[in-house]
């Protein structure tokens, strides 16, 4: 037996321990360890009853994700589940920590469940673009019904304790100790007569289900669900579990459970499951990098972006200085606080007075020399390099040594920015995405000589106030903006063209966007998008570049702000307008820009091509520390589809050479000062490589 699994006795009560750190994972020794320890178990005549357990702080938290894409290795978990639910004898799970996937069908293999009250229970495999295929589908609706079952294997989401036990999952909540409780509820069960009791000969009979059921889940699941995989191969498996005997039943599991596997859904998925824990590794700054003391935090600027910020920081309880120029936009922006508190009070997520103490940890001010003592600064300013450098030499002025100075700039240089004060060494880029105090996403900027222990001391902070942080090199626009650019652009240009704003969109969305080029850029607003590209100084020269945005601009078309931008809007709701139309042939006229015929196909490549080349332009300048990183900054901060995986990603599933081959054919009909396939893009297309294999065999 391996090492990982042990069997002991105490009396008449078997006690089968899990201890695989750091989360007890069904890797191929726990597996063969189970089912040798319930085979003794089964011999062993001296045991009535046997406890499973798990060492650490958790019971098996799931499957060994790794061996994933690798053959199948005996004994698989379906076939140990059934080994111990045939147990002759009575089997207790004993719950602590998360029983989740794989555990979760483990536990619910045996003939009872306990666990401590802090304990979760679920099936989270919809969120790696599968299902519980170790029949976990098929034991789940017998279990606690079957409306709950699927909403807790749709959703992902975990069941506490207390909320399992209600349903039926868990039979009994251990108070104190947990194996010294679990060892009594086995011997009480043995005391009361108790047999195993197997989930899977529980019957679920179809008539206990409202006609139409089926259907009209599938219709309450459309929208959270959009062009996601398995959500469907899930409710497919439930059909069958209640309309097939269960041995067939889990055949028809297995068989979905092997669709999922193979989709590039569920591979763009567990890529990104990889990829964000692989952010936090950046090569030359160790985990044990010293970290600064953040007890107190400014935000200079009050308008909507500071105050989002500042958000953040007060919801971890960390007090802020909110720094304003004058006491009326300092009143503004404390209430736009306080409008989107008042949001979260009306949804029921937050109490009145909880409201009140969240406000009292922010205090306003007019003065730069109230940021004296602060640990750290973050400048929320508009997109203006003079500006910004007039803000961090004050900053440089009046903040004590050692004080951490952050600027939210989205596009401009952090080394310009920190050369306008004498501490470069503290200076860094925290980038925010709007709104800030919704959106997970932050692009940490190191300049050429921030600090390590700066850089280290804000990946933390990122933690602190539960953003995911990606580090980035210094350009123009970074990694998440300066792939931002080409899709806009090529969003513009076909407007110009003649495609209709509202079709781009919807090509974009049904290709998995949360929303459209020419949607997104109304709501980050056209006067935004038009300040950085007068920003930048070393923008292409082209005059078709950003054009409508320009001449929208020019008639106060400014977004969703002003009511009308490449949309006209009715309340939020965006509606083509002919006017836009009219003004874009006329543009194209005055441009020479030709009206062409565009597929959806074309449209896709355009948008997304053109941004997976400026990514590879980007891992060649070392801006991002692997393609990965990229992929990360847009599933969290541009609203792409998780089962795309990220642009990188993306690209590596259409296959390099198919998007090398696409760019040359647009170079053809534009020119090469947009459609050059970069460098790293020709080679690995010329050797038949993605941008995954490329970062392994640089890691």
């Amino acid at each position: 037996m391996a090492d990982v699994v042990t069997y002991d006795r105490d009396g008449d009560i078997a006690v089968i321990t899990v201890d695989n750190p750091p989360v007890n994972a069904l890797s191929l020794p726990v597996r063969q360890g189970l089912a040798a320890a319930f085979a003794q178990f089964e011999a062993d005549s001296k045991a009535k009853a046997a406890v499973l357990i798990c060492a650490g702080r958790t019971f098996i938290a799931g499957a060994d994700i790794t061996e994933f894409d690798k053959p199948i290795e005996e004994p698989w978990l379906p076939k140990v589940v059934a080994q111990m639910e045939a147990c002759s004898k009575i089997i207790v799970a004993a719950i602590h920590g998360t029983a989740l996937g794989g555990g979760f069908e483990t536990a619910m293999a045996c003939h009872y469940r306990c666990a401590v009250p802090t304990a979760k229970v679920g099936l989270p495999e919809v969120l790696l673009g599968l299902l519980a295929g170790a029949t976990g589908t098929q034991r789940l609706p017998r279990l606690i019904g079957v409306k709950d079952a699927l909403d807790v294997m749709i959703s992902g989401a975990p069941m506490p304790a207390d909320v399992a036990h209600k349903r039926g999952a868990i039979d009994e909540i251990i108070e104190g100790e947990l194996l010294d409780g679990a060892k009594a509820y086995a011997r009480r069960l043995l005391s009361e007569g108790a047999l195993p009791r197997r989930i899977s000969e529980i019957v679920i009979d179809p008539a206990s289900l409202p006609d139409g059921f089926f259907a009209d889940y599938r219709k309450d699941m459309a929208r959270a669900t959009r062009g996601f995989f398995a959500p469907e191969q899930i409710v497919k498996c439930v059909e069958a579990a209640v309309s097939q005997p269960y041995s067939e039943s889990v055949l028809r599991e297995i068989e979905l459970f092997m669709e999922c596997m193979a989709s590039t859904h569920s591979k763009a998925q567990r890529h990104l499951f990889f990829a964000d824990r692989e952010i936090s590794k950046i090569p030359d700054v160790p985990k044990d990098t010293p970290v600064r003391t953040l007890e107190t935090v400014a935000i200079v600027g009050g308008g909507t972006m500071g105050g989002g910020i500042a958000m953040n920081f007060v919801n971890v309880g960390i007090p802020v200085l909110l720094k304003e120029v004058n006491q009326e936009a300092l009143d503004r922006g404390l209430k736009i606080i306080r409008g989107n508190y008042e949001v979260v009070v009306k949804k029921g997520r937050m109490t009145e007075a909880q409201l009140e103490k969240h406000m009292s940890m922010i205090t306003g001010t007019l003065d730069y020399d109230a940021l004296a003592d602060v640990d750290i600064v973050i400048e929320a300013v508009f997109e203006n390099m003079a500006l910004k450098k007039e803000i961090f030499a004050t900053l440089d002025r009046v903040c004590k040594p050692g004080a951490i100075l952050a600027s939210n700039t989205s596009t401009l240089d952090i080394d310009e920015i920190a050369a306008s004060t004498k501490r470069p060494q503290d200076v860094i880029g925290l980038h925010f995405f709007a709104p800030a105090n919704v959106m997970t996403l932050l692009e940490i900027v190191r300049g050429e000589k921030t600090a390590k222990d700066v850089i280290a001391t804000s990946m933390a902070m990122a933690k602190t106030i539960r953003k995911v942080a990606v580090l980035v090199g210094c350009c123009f626009g970074f990694v998440a903006n300066r792939m931002f650019f080409p899709y806009i652009r090529e969003s513009q240009l076909m407007i110009l063209e003649g495609v209709a704003p509202e079709r781009i969109d919807q090509v974009a969305f049904d290709w998995g966007m949360a929303m459209g080029p020419n949607g997104v850029s109304d709501l980050s607003g056209l006067d935004v998008l038009e300040k950085v590209r007068n920003e930048w100084i070393d923008r292409p020269d082209d005059r078709v570049f950003f054009r409508m945005i320009t001449k929208l601009v020019e008639q106060g078309r400014l977004g969703q702000k002003s009511g009308a931008g490449i949309y006209k809007y009715e309340g939020r709701n965006a509606v083509a307008d002919p006017a836009v139309a009219a003004l874009a042939k006329a543009e194209a006229k005055a441009l020479g820009v030709a009206q062409i015929d565009i597929n959806d196909e074309e449209i896709i490549e355009r948008l997304f091509y053109s941004m997976i080349n400026e990514g590879a332009l980007i891992l060649e300048e070392g801006i991002a520390l692997r393609p990965s990183d990229i992929d990360v900054v847009y599933a969290n901060g541009y609203g792409m589809a998780r089962y795309r995986g990220g642009p990188m990603c993306y690209a590596d599933t259409v296959g390099l050479k198919n998007v090398r081959d696409a760019m040359l054919k647009y170079r053809k009909r534009y020119g090469d000062l947009y459609w050059t396939p970069a460098p790293l893009l020709e080679q690995l297309a010329d050797d038949g490589k993605t941008f995954d294999q490329w970062s392994r065999e640089r890691a």
